[in-house]
């Protein structure tokens, strides 16, 4: 089983990493071509493109322009630390064992606009580069055919590895889309997490960021391998809902919680 998370915009590179132990993206050669192409962006630009604020569009064209390899802990931090936000949060990492932190790296993988895809311990830098930029680059308009199938090759070769060949894709719509279903060489599971209030289900963006996070806590702490135990999953209230549920969607849902 593999899982895909998004990254966060929130990072944290001053807190020291829980281990050592890191690891290098594999696709830096990559990341340092859409570098290349950043560096060429001005402030007021970037922040046009990105819909951003002036204070954020100058902290990344800083960024873009520090960007050095090679990579050390002295100048960068593991991807599953350095992420910050609502779905990390979900992820219990002051308690993750050694033992976990490597099957992490086995079986989690963090899609990214500038590193495409990351394993828990591949070192990244600070960046800001949502996968829905329309950043012209060597092949194309947009990231997504700048990433072509590679990210979807990347997973491949992890899926074959596996006790079952199954990606459970817990990322958002905007990364997962970076991944091409048809040429997975496995079976793809997407999943939902939906609130109920006053007799209505949905879904809640900020809820469902926290569930994709404790789902992912939930399987790598138990070291879940077959897709089927998914429905076990109980964390925050959540059950599995077979009437809301198919081979290919599997959803989730709870009562909603005031916060």
């Amino acid at each position: 089983m593999i899982i895909t998370l998004s990254p966060s915009k929130g990072q944290d590179f001053a807190e020291p990493a829980k281990t050592k132990k890191h690891t290098t993206p594999v696709a830096l050669d990559d990341s340092q071509l859409l570098i290349k192409e950043l560096r060429k962006i001005n402030s007021g630009e970037l922040q046009e493109m990105m819909s951003i604020s002036e204070n954020i569009a100058n902290l990344n064209v800083g960024r873009f322009k520090e960007f050095k390899t090679l990579f050390s802990t002295s100048n960068a931090k593991q991807a599953i630390f350095a992420f910050k936000g609502d779905v990390y949060s979900g992820i219990d990492l002051e308690n993750f064992s050694a033992d976990d932190l490597a099957y992490a790296q086995k079986h989690l993988r963090i899609l990214s606009g500038l590193y495409g895809c990351l394993r828990p311990l591949d070192l990244i830098q600070p960046y800001r580069l949502e996968m829905k930029t329309k950043l012209k680059n060597p092949r194309g308009d947009n990231l997504y055919q700048f990433w072509g199938e590679r990210i979807t090759d990347r997973i491949n070769k992890e899926l074959v590895k596996q006790q079952e060949p199954v990606l459970v894709n817990l990322a958002s719509n905007e990364y997962f889309k970076s991944v091409k279903p048809k040429l997975l060489e496995g079976r793809l599971l997407n999943i939902n997490f939906k609130e109920t209030k006053d007799g209505k289900t949905r879904i809640v963006a900020i809820f469902a960021k926290r569930a994709r996070g404790m789902m992912t806590d939930y399987i790598l702490r138990n070291r879940i391998e077959k897709v089927e135990d998914l429905k076990k999953f109980k964390q925050g209230g959540y059950k599995f809902s077979k009437a809301d549920s198919d081979d290919k969607q599997w959803t989730f849902v709870r009562p909603q919680p005031t916060k």
